[in-house]
């Protein structure tokens, strides 16, 4: 059934409530056929998340992510980013990677790197881009043409509020969302559609009670509170988003982490219950769940590029992932300060770059050296 002109909205449909209920019985396992674990359907009233939004900017607590704040109202009105739209299709897709080494091992490591889980594979955006789309054609296919707009992390959207209206959790107090069978470990992605259809009911309680784990566990303090996060000090921010110079009160704190922090997600009891993924997409490429920092550090600019391609690591370019590796090496040289080989092999790597033709590199090169002399 094709749409039709409507006063109020682009689009009316003459599908009855029996049909809309029909479709949505379909359309769930359309998903699961898909690889996703979940699919929720909302509304588009974000009101509260608007003021939780809009509160967080004033406080300036979103860094340099001025991207946050450049559309507006777009980000909270559903309607406003693609006009028609009446519900938003969640989906969830589960990422945590199988197998894989034990992340506190890493962590904990004097030689490893580690890596945020969800960035170890494939680039999720087109994993799910993909798979949302495929979805979309397949409700074509039963409908004829309809009003809709794919989303993955690309546009002003609000995933996890939609999502937590869609059912498929709750917004814990590291600002994830949650879910009591699946954890954290997951990717979400989103449909906006100007079908009618019926909504799922919103988790009604959130379950995080009085754990503090994740705000006990962060490295830098970035959680300031429940449901209260400061992007500025957060490792994933700084690893990922900022491109200047690495706050030098937090480059210790930041240990191994070349690339994104799940300290807050690792701690969470609520992940005793996350399946591994079965996505071969998300497996781990280039041993990046057990490689060498001091390996790492020797790519060249072009080595990167080739390795990277294809993973989310790579937007945040050579520079500012030497930079990264550059405040590890020299975190991991207190951790093998006992092993002389081990400090040598670092040692000679960052000397190697001390003559880096980046400023920035060559800054945090010179900290890294420092941190020798003090813990020598």
């Amino acid at each position: 059934m094709t749409p039709t002109p409507g006063t109020d909205n682009p689009a009316t449909y003459d599908l009855s409530s029996a049909e809309l209920d029909e479709l949505v019985n379909k359309i769930h396992p359309w998903g699961q056929q898909l690889g996703f674990q979940q699919l929720g359907i909302s509304d588009t009233d974000l009101c509260l998340a608007e003021q939780h939004l809009a509160n967080w900017l004033d406080k300036g607590l979103h860094g340099e992510m001025e991207w946050m704040q450049r559309h507006g109202t777009k980000r909270t009105r559903p309607a406003e980013l693609h006009p028609g739209t009446l519900r938003i299709i969640s989906a969830r897709m589960d990422y945590w990677p199988e197998p894989s080494q034990d992340p506190w091992k890493i962590i904990n490591s004097s030689d490893k790197a580690f890596i945020s889980r969800y960035a170890l594979g494939r680039d999720y955006h087109k994993v799910l881009r993909q798979r949302l789309q495929a979805l979309a054609n397949k409700i074509a296919d039963e409908i004829g043409e309809f009003g809709y707009r794919v989303f993955v992390d690309s546009a002003p959207v609000m995933e996890k509020p939609l999502a937590e209206r869609a059912g498929l959790g709750w917004i814990g107090k590291h600002t994830n969302l949650i879910h009591r069978e699946a954890g954290s470990w997951f990717f979400l992605g989103e449909i906006y559609t100007d079908l009618p259809l019926p909504v799922n009911q919103t988790v009604s309680e959130n379950h995080c009670g009085t754990c503090q784990a994740c705000i006990e566990a962060c490295p830098t303090q970035a959680i300031t509170g429940p449901y209260q996060l400061d992007a500025r000090r957060c490792i994933s921010y700084l690893t990922i988003e900022h491109r200047g110079s690495f706050p030098e009160e937090l480059r210790i704190k930041m240990g191994n982490r070349i690339y994104g922090c799940d300290d807050c997600q690792l701690v969470c009891p609520w992940n005793k219950f996350s399946q591994p993924s079965d996505e071969k997409d998300f497996l781990p490429r280039h041993r990046l769940d057990y490689v060498s920092v001091v390996e790492l550090f020797a790519w060249d600019k072009q080595q990167f590029e080739k390795q990277m391609e294809g993973s989310p690591i790579r937007r945040i370019g050579y520079e500012v992932w030497i930079r990264n590796i550059a405040i590890a090496l020299g975190n991991t040289l207190g951790k093998a300060s006992s092993d002389a080989g081990t400090v040598e092999l670092i040692l000679n790597a960052l000397k190697n770059r001390q003559q880096d033709e980046s400023v920035l590199i060559r800054e945090h090169v010179s900290w890294a050296l420092n941190q020798h002399g003090r813990q020598s």
